[in-house]
């Protein structure tokens, strides 16, 4: 029989789930906004990321009172601390996924300066990879886990690649400086929500084999093999 702590926890799991499913549409809604111009879904993106940031604090009220009132032990110890880390990085996702959609707005309002292409299927690679991340943490998946920290480095691949080419504009016509500057931006936020999946998915390593691999302190993941 359950008992009223797991049933907590339980609970705990289902509003940190109901939050990476918010964090994920903001994403996807911030990038349709710009692929499509469509300036109301950036507007309706940036206005319901209030939903995320109430959730953050109720995930974090939530976790105070486990810790305070059951003294967590070893496992579900690690569980709650991890749900903290969890919470953190997803209300910042949220943010990033707002300030997308603001750049989407300014861009919205000028001639598209190239097609979009990299970009989407960075933000489709973070979606996926926060959506891994998550069910990695639901099930206790140490391997999914390591997967999603391995496929960070391919964002910081299109991410680079990105750079390079708004470069090529905006040194053949300062008159593209803005709005390449702006996608640059939106895809350095999407790197950046890359790295806070990765972070999500060193926090499952942690609640799950109690293995510390932040700073590649695990040799079984190298993150930066290949970019020397």
């Amino acid at each position: 029989m359950e008992t009223h702590f797991q049933q907590e926890l339980n609970e705990l799991k289902a509003e940190l789930l109901r939050m990476a499913g918010l964090a994920e549409r903001a994403i996807s809604n911030a990038i349709e906004a710009l692929v499509k111009r469509d300036t109301p879904l950036a507007e309706k993106t940036i206005r319901e990321d209030v939903q995320i940031n109430e959730l953050e604090l109720s995930i974090d009220d939530r976790c105070l009172k486990l810790l305070a009132l059951h003294q967590p032990m070893a496992t579900d110890l690690r569980f709650i601390t991890s749900a903290m880390r969890i919470n953190i990085e997803l209300e910042r996702i949220g943010d990033l996924a707002v300030n997308i959609a603001e750049r989407a707005i300014s861009l919205n309002q000028e001639p598209q300066l190239k097609p979009y292409i990299d970009i989407p299927e960075m933000a489709e690679i973070t979606q996926n990879m926060l959506r891994d991340v998550l069910n990695a943490f639901v099930t206790g998946d140490a391997a999914l886990a390591r997967s999603v920290c391995e496929r960070d480095d391919k964002v910081d691949g299109l991410n680079n690649q990105v750079f390079r080419e708004l470069l090529t504009y905006m040194m053949g016509d300062p008159r593209t400086i803005t709005r390449a500057v702006n996608l640059i931006i939106v895809s350095r936020h999407l790197e950046r929500i890359a790295d806070h999946a990765t972070n999500i998915a060193e926090g499952v390593i942690f609640m799950t084999q109690a293995k510390v691999i932040k700073h590649h302190a695990d040799a079984g993941i190298d993150r930066n093999e290949g970019k020397r």
